[in-house]
């Protein structure tokens, strides 16, 4: 199974990504993975990407494209992968299938992980983290037992800054931008399968394996 997963932020697609890699006995690969890989590898890509991310800068497509295409090189992909966080644009969706096609290993599917923004807004504003130890909470659907108290540690429970609903709501206008076009380029292609991001874990990645059609 070759696989991308697209969705918004919160969607929930770093855990569904989890499950149907491991349901497909394929590997997860996600771009903070392939950085952090070539960062630590001191590779010449990942040297490059350091000195943009020092600088405080975005990494441009080309690094980006160049840190995938050597990831899908490598030996392990027997069985397929599973792409999480790329592509992110038109250009990097055009660029990956010239690659694929170069490898001879087209793509199976392109799963979207559908969800309402406020929705999201919900998810994702409500979450809160503890100082002390990091465990994670939500004021809906997991409150600690003494407000704003971690249950583990006693810690100081608080809200990350991109939790706060005004970053939210700009991160999901930069995937409406950059990054939702691509689901019509798949679509177009004849690739593209949609489910509902809502309802646990357990029930989203049955109708993703259904979807998938095993």
């Amino acid at each position: 199974m070759r696989l991308i997963l697209v969705g918004p932020p919160g969607a929930g697609k770093g855990t569904q990504a989890v499950h149907l890699a491991a349901h497909y006995s394929i590997p997860h690969i996600s771009t903070g993975d392939i950085f952090r890989a070539n960062i630590k590898g001191e590779t010449e890509l990942g040297k490059l990407a350091k000195s943009y991310m020092d600088a405080g800068n975005l990494v441009p497509d080309s690094v980006t494209n160049e840190m995938v295409k050597d990831r899908l090189a490598q030996g392990d992909l027997g069985n397929g992968f599973l792409l999480d966080g790329y592509p992110r644009n038109i250009g990097q969706a055009e660029f990956l299938g010239d690659v694929l096609a170069t490898l001879k290993t087209p793509l199976d599917a392109v799963l979207e992980l559908a969800i309402e923004n406020s929705e999201i807004i919900k998810r994702l504003s409500g979450r809160r983290i503890c100082r002390g130890c990091g465990a994670s909470y939500h004021v809906l659907f997991e409150k600690p037992a003494v407000a704003d108290i971690c249950d583990k540690c006693g810690g100081e429970l608080y809200q990350r800054v991109d939790d706060q609903e005004d970053v939210i709501a700009h991160r999901l206008n930069v995937y409406a931008e950059q990054t939702a076009p691509i689901v019509e380029f798949y679509r177009n292609a004849g690739l593209l399968k949609v489910i509902s991001a809502l309802g646990d874990v357990s029930e989203i990645s049955a109708l993703a394996i259904s979807a998938l059609g095993n």
